[in-house]
């Protein structure tokens, strides 16, 4: 079966304190384990340990782990990644708390990856049997779970190319220059199964190695409001939104952490499929992409990464 799902998101914070009030208080993450310079974090409607960690020191990303189904796919994983030219190395059970042995390896995008094949189960806060469909004691915007990542890149075809020979990914939609240059990727989209996109990727001059968002799942438009809300009650920096993506269709909102990592709250988009053609965007109505409201390209988007 593969990759799963994009498991956990690692990420520097140049204030842990400050960073555990907004991913506790203001998105609702429940920390499950601090240790030295991190905090391991998951949503609510998330079963294994974390999908979050944060980590004193900087800002940006750290690395991204991707879950697969079994421990017999990181063979796999590992002989298509040297095929495509990766360097690989297997990490051990507990180089990451609560997390198993798996791969480890770069990106030609300069980002650190990781795939494992188990987490220890903490378990859904509303538990799994008979269980109600959300906790009473949701705090601030009540985040169920991780979604997806945006990553830089310097050039994105390789790494696009990565996610589809090595993970099995298929791309869903892609930013082109024009018509005229079909095979050249601005941005893309990929997707492992029916979400419109596990893990984005965007190129532009040195943005490889740095992150542009992280996205929390949220229920419907009506959530995102809601969220909205919270950020003006919190005094959370908000960079967009809330709007709707034509991209993807997603409702969103993008907003700044305490450091100045984006983040994202998403909800709804369509149905993805292996099947369904590639959606192309040329980059000259990349506004219109981004928001259909407003149909204008936030000069921040492009330029602010972590």
């Amino acid at each position: 079966m593969g990759i799963l799902r994009l498991g956990y998101a690692h990420i520097r914070v140049t204030d842990l304190e400050a960073a555990k009030r907004h991913y506790i208080y203001t998105m609702g993450l429940r920390p499950t384990l601090e240790v030295g310079n991190r905090v391991y974090l998951k949503g609510w409607d998330e079963w294994d340990h974390h999908s979050v960690v944060l980590e004193e020191g900087g800002v940006g990303v750290v690395k991204v782990g991707f879950k697969v189904a079994k421990v017999e796919d990181l063979d796999d994983i590992e002989a298509k990644a040297r095929t495509f030219g990766v360097t690989t190395e297997r990490m051990s059970k507990g180089d990451n708390p609560e997390v198993s042995d798996g791969l480890r390896f770069f990106l030609p995008s300069m980002h650190t990856i990781e795939v494992y094949h188990e987490q220890t189960l903490v378990g859904l806060e509303v538990g799994d049997v008979n269980p109600f469909p959300f906790p009473r004691d949701l705090m601030g915007i009540g985040v169920p779970r991780l979604d997806h990542a945006l990553l830089g890149c310097d050039e994105v075809n390789t790494s696009e190319q990565f996610f589809i020979d090595v993970f099995g990914m298929f791309p869903v939609e892609r930013l082109v220059p024009d018509m005229d240059h079909q095979d050249v990727s601005v941005a893309t989209w990929l997707s492992n199964g029916n979400r419109t996109h596990d893990i984005a990727l965007i190129g532009g001059e040195n943005y490889s190695g740095k992150l542009h968002h992280i996205a929390f799942q949220l229920e419907d438009w009506n959530a995102i409001l809601r969220a909205g809300q919270i950020m003006a009650i919190d005094d959370v920096p908000v960079d967009l939104g809330p709007t709707q993506h034509n991209i993807t269709r997603g409702k969103t909102i993008y907003y700044f952490d305490p450091a100045g990592n984006r983040n994202e709250v998403f909800a709804d988009g369509y149905v993805a499929q292996r099947d369904r053609p590639c959606v192309l965007w040329s980059l000259d109505l990349l506004g219109r992409g981004l928001s259909t409201v407003d149909r204008n390209l936030n000069e921040t988007f492009l330029t602010v990464f972590s």
